[in-house]
């Protein structure tokens, strides 16, 4: 039962969170764009969005990009300069301030969500519960990092680099990659792969939003014709006539 368990959460679910996470995007941006959008609660209360906000977001691109780069890159690429234990150490230590940043953030945003009546009246339950997610999903990252020093040489982060290697070029061998990983590893993979699933029916679509800004760095000028352009000559000139 339990390596039938293994083998869906972590050699079928990955691939039908990533399915829906991609469908389901396009979808929804296909058919309900006007609800594409962070949906912002600036104008109820700003005191402690601004601090909860600029703590969570920066926190978690640097986890984002830095979980992506350190899981997906093959060991060959950096083993020549840098040691699967350095690696490690260098990921304990950078991961786990930005989690920290990222965990503080989003708790305040919860704690504002939560305790204020008005904010609290126009959330949708799925706010509530992304945040609750996320929130979650933070606390099993910081609680990794103790763990992890408990094996410096790096053999855990291989196999969890292992394993996400497998699962992006479409492996077989995936669950076994992972080995014997701790539960709370595991936890934290299923779950973060949840926030995929759930992506495109939450107001996380947004961050599609947000890479499609670097478009704008190679877009073409926008040209902008007045509408006198379009008027007779010398529509503009004072009238002489006495």
């Amino acid at each position: 039962m339990t390596a039938w368990i293994d083998h869906f959460l972590f050699g079928l679910y990955p691939y039908i969170c990533l399915a829906v996470f991609f469908i389901g995007s396009w979808a929804r941006f296909d058919r309900d764009q006007y609800t594409w959008k962070s949906d912002s609660s600036q104008l109820l209360r700003r005191g402690s969005l601004r601090w909860g906000s600029n703590l969570f977001h920066v926190g978690v691109l640097f986890l984002f990009f830095g979980h992506s780069a350190g899981m997906l890159t093959p060991h060959f690429v950096y083993e020549h300069f840098l040691s699967a234990g350095n690696k490690q150490i260098m990921a304990m230590v950078s991961g786990g301030i930005a989690g920290t940043m990222a965990f503080i953030g989003v708790s305040m945003l919860l704690h504002r969500r939560l305790s204020d009546d008005r904010i609290r009246a126009t959330s949708k339950t799925s706010d509530i519960l992304l945040l609750w997610v996320l929130w979650v999903q933070l606390a099993l990252g910081l609680a990794t990092i103790p763990l992890s020093a408990q094996h410096l040489d790096g053999s855990v982060m291989m196999q969890l680099a292992g394993w996400a290697q497998s699962i992006v070029t479409f492996q077989s061998n995936a669950v076994e990659v992972l080995g014997q990983v701790g539960w709370v590893f595991k936890a934290h993979m299923v779950l973060g792969m949840t926030v995929f699933l759930i992506f495109p029916f939450t107001r996380l679509v947004h961050v599609w939003s947000g890479f499609g800004t670097l478009a704008y760095i190679v877009r073409p000028y926008q040209l902008v014709r007045a509408r006198r352009m379009n008027l007779p000559a010398g529509h503009n000139q004072p009238n002489r006539t006495l």
